[in-house]
């Protein structure tokens, strides 16, 4: 879900809280990543160095200005030099985001984009409450066809050498390059302009009123030739399979495409095959596979693309809506304020930041940037290198995608597979993302002792004082579980949620939504909503080639036959599958946007997990898990280069640190599914077993954090011997059977009893412990 745009399609200049500092721009890092950290980093600073920055000054935050868009970044002291730096370090992060940078549109183009957002957002809240007579799918051919022919007008081909040339320097560069010429916004051309009128005719000819020889005819005729495609039918429907593997290109990238095309080609050529291979099937030939495309269920209409289209465009404008009206800068003061005179007080603002953002966004870079282009600055002042600061920002960043009541686009397609209540799946990712949080808090804690970072106050209001002048903007976020919670379903909820935080903004002047504003929300809706749709119809290639194909069992089996290859033992089957089918889905994620991974892992992954006797919540969540942590895992991992073009930091150390904070998000995920206890982890059995399941898990998370930190606070340094027993005791514990949560929990006593002998023996020697703050220098990345 994709921040805020202007009605144009050009995002609005964003305006991240005034720190009044004198850093430097985010991308820069203020020096040449390679070299030392200033003095002041390396040691822990005496209560009377303490600095002071200075309260965020009403204005708005950066989230309105997402990743990669051609908009003016915001400031972060006023100073107009400083934003050019910031656009280009949020370029090169657009890169690798699920979304590329879209043009900025003027003049007709930009008025025929405002227009068209405005039909489509129209009509998705008409559907609302007031579903279109002839069914769902007619309402989906609709809105295909007011949202597919803005891609091509919204994002460029960029299909010039030039222009790759460039975004390749960008990608690779050390830190982002200030200096780097960019490519200038362009206007649509003739070619745009071709592919815009065919792809309104390719999505609105099932619907056509009139006969063309055999085809057309209305929608009830297009329907009552499924299997029987004529000619015309053919064309149209392989035209719209082009257009949307183009339109996956242009907002996505050349993977998505090649994996469709991939599928495509299995249905086409699988007949082929050998039939003795599991995976060999009968053979479909082009017509078929048009047909379960263009014609069916399960095909560009299926069930991600009804998700984008009721679901996640709706959750967009209320997120415009809400960012419009002042919320995005709230949270950051409200974070900022809650932990100001703390000594970890930079990197727990940017974990709160983090976390409150991603209540309204859906986007794990684009929330990465956000909260970065504001506390960077502050992370810099206590000391923090550009790479760990990077990693922290991309493991809170990600955890938008978890966060309730905003989760991403593929939790609501979990809600349509399962066919339960949004409200079920928000409360299956409840402790969950606890959990993840209290992971990353812990990581900071422990880098604040052992790197010695330096305390910076922060000069704010108290956060009651904030509350009680903007608490009101909690008002539609706890409006919306209240309404899933008596029976409302999720798209009212979020039309109530969304006209109330409309309402309320008018407590503010500066944020009220005027019809000038409100109307901006609406088409920013939409226009965050492009290229999720575009992936959403191009899922149907992968679904409906699946269905058709049977390659989902077949998959399946050769997964569990894998596992049943080393061992016969139930428990460690599901072990050896559960641990399978991890490293496929981080693999897969490593491709591909989030939405399709869990689609494809799903319809592969999901059901070898469902034969083993996985509940389906369970099975879903994993999958749900892995896929969105593809966005923190190396050697892609988009939040952390969305991080790294915000610091300045070194791409690959970012990552590794990324990696380091998000660890115990790894092997959560694999309790869900291993024992029936870890169900609790959902939220699902008695209380006993959800208490129990986050206590034990909670102390893994915790000890997991010590040993990827190699600190335990209040204690001390933990040397090798005390980090393994730890991780070894993080893992066991995982394990949620009485057995081995008592052999994790004495392991874990054990390494803890270490590093106290650890600390005595330092003490009697009459030297600091190897590692302490006052020895320990900037970390070699």
């Amino acid at each position: 879900m994709s921040p805020t745009r202007s009605p144009d399609g050009s995002p609005p200049p964003a305006q991240p809280a005034d720190f009044h500092t004198s850093e430097p721009a985010p991308g820069t890092g203020g020096a040449p990543p390679r070299q030392a950290a200033p003095a002041e980093t390396e040691t822990v600073a005496a209560p009377a160095e303490t600095e002071t920055v200075a309260a965020p000054a009403g204005a708005e935050t950066a989230v309105a200005d997402p990743p990669g868009s051609a908009g003016r970044a915001g400031r972060i002291d006023g100073d107009d030099a400083r934003t050019d730096p910031e656009r280009t370090a949020r370029d090169l992060a657009a890169q690798f985001e699920d979304e590329k940078p879209g043009r900025v549109l003027s003049g007709p183009a930009g008025l025929l984009l405002t227009a068209a957002a405005l039909a489509a957002s129209g009509l998705a809240l008409w559907q609302v409450f007031r579903p279109l007579a002839q069914g769902s799918k007619y309402y989906l051919i609709i809105f295909l066809a007011l949202v597919l022919p803005l891609v091509f007008l919204a994002y460029p081909a960029d299909l010039r050498l030039r222009a790759r040339l460039l975004a390749w320097r960008r990608r690779t560069s050390r830190p982002v390059d200030p200096g780097l010429p960019r490519p200038a916004p362009t206007r649509p051309t003739a070619v745009d302009w071709a592919l815009v009128a065919l792809a309104v005719a390719g999505c609105l000819y099932p619907v056509l009123p009139i006969w063309i020889g055999t085809g057309g005819g209305g929608y009830n005729a297009f329907l009552d030739r499924q299997g029987l495609l004529v000619p015309l039918d053919l064309v149209m429907g392989t035209l719209l399979l082009l257009l949307l593997l183009e339109a996956c290109r242009r907002t996505t990238g050349w993977i998505l495409p090649a994996v469709c095309l991939l599928f495509l080609g299995y249905g086409y050529y699988g007949g082929l095959l050998p039939q003795s291979w599991p995976v060999a099937h009968s053979g479909l030939d082009f017509s078929q596979l048009v047909d379960a495309f263009y014609n069916s269920d399960s095909g560009f209409y299926g069930t991600p693309l009804d998700v984008a289209a009721s679901y996640i465009v709706l959750f967009t404008i209320y997120g415009a809506v809400l960012e419009l009206s002042g919320a995005g800068r709230f949270f950051v003061e409200l974070s900022a304020a809650a932990f100001r005179r703390s000594r970890t007080a930079a990197g727990r603002t940017a974990v709160a930041s983090g976390f409150l953002l991603g209540t309204v966004s859906g986007s794990g870079a684009a929330t990465t940037v956000s909260i970065g282009a504001v506390t960077w600055p502050l992370l810099r002042r206590a000391g923090y290198p550009p790479e760990r600061a990077g990693g922290m920002l991309a493991a809170a960043g990600v955890g938008a995608i978890l966060s309730p009541p905003t989760l991403g686009a593929a939790a609501f397609i979990i809600a349509e597979y399962l066919g339960v209540s949004y409200l079920q799946v928000l409360g299956w990712a409840t402790v969950p993302t606890v959990l993840y949080y209290l992971g990353i808090l812990l990581a900071v804690e422990i880098d604040a002792r052992r790197s010695g970072v330096r305390p910076v106050v922060i000069d704010v209001a108290s956060p009651w004082r904030l509350l009680g002048r903007f608490g009101y903007h909690f008002a539609s976020l706890i409006a919306i579980i209240v309404l899933l919670a008596v029976g409302v379903s999720a798209t009212r909820a979020v039309v109530f949620a969304t006209l109330l935080a409309a309402a309320l903004s008018f407590l503010d002047r500066t944020h009220r939504l005027t019809p000038g504003r409100l109307t901006a929300a609406l088409v920013t809706g939409v226009r965050g909503v492009l290229a999720v749709t575009a992936v959403c119809a191009a899922a149907g290639i992968i679904t409906a080639t699946t269905t058709k194909t049977g390659l989902g069992p077949q998959a399946a089996a050769l997964l569990v036959g894998g596992a049943k290859a080393v061992t016969s033992d139930p428990t460690l089957v599901l072990a050896l599958t559960a641990l399978l089918a991890a490293v496929a889905l981080t693999l897969l994620g490593l491709a591909v946007p989030v939405t399709a991974s869990f689609v494809i892992g799903w319809v592969i992954v999901g059901p070898a997990l469902l034969d083993l006797g996985v509940t389906a919540p369970a099975a879903a969540m994993f999958v749900f898990y892995f896929a969105v942590l593809s966005e923190v895992s190396p050697p892609t991992a988009l939040a952390a280069v969305a991080a790294a073009a915000v610091t300045g930091g070194r791409l690959v150390p970012t990552m590794w640190q990324t990696l380091r904070y998000a660890l115990p998000a790894y092997l959560t995920p694999i309790a869900f599914v291993s024992t029936p206890a870890g169900l609790g982890l959902l939220g699902i059995g008695g209380v006993q077993r959800i208490v129990f399941a986050g206590l034990v898990t909670a102390l893994s998370v915790a000890v997991l954090a010590v040993a990827a930190g190699g600190w335990l606070p209040g204690v001390g340094p933990a040397g090798a011997p005390e980090r393994v027993l730890g991780a070894l005791a993080g893992v066991t514990l995982l394990w949620l059977e009485p057995v081995p949560v008592t052999v994790g929990a004495a392991l874990a006593a054990v390494a803890v009893a270490g590093v106290f002998v650890r600390r005595g023996s330092a003490g009697r020697a009459g030297g600091r412990p190897a590692g302490s703050p006052a020895n320990l220098r900037e970390e070699k990345l």
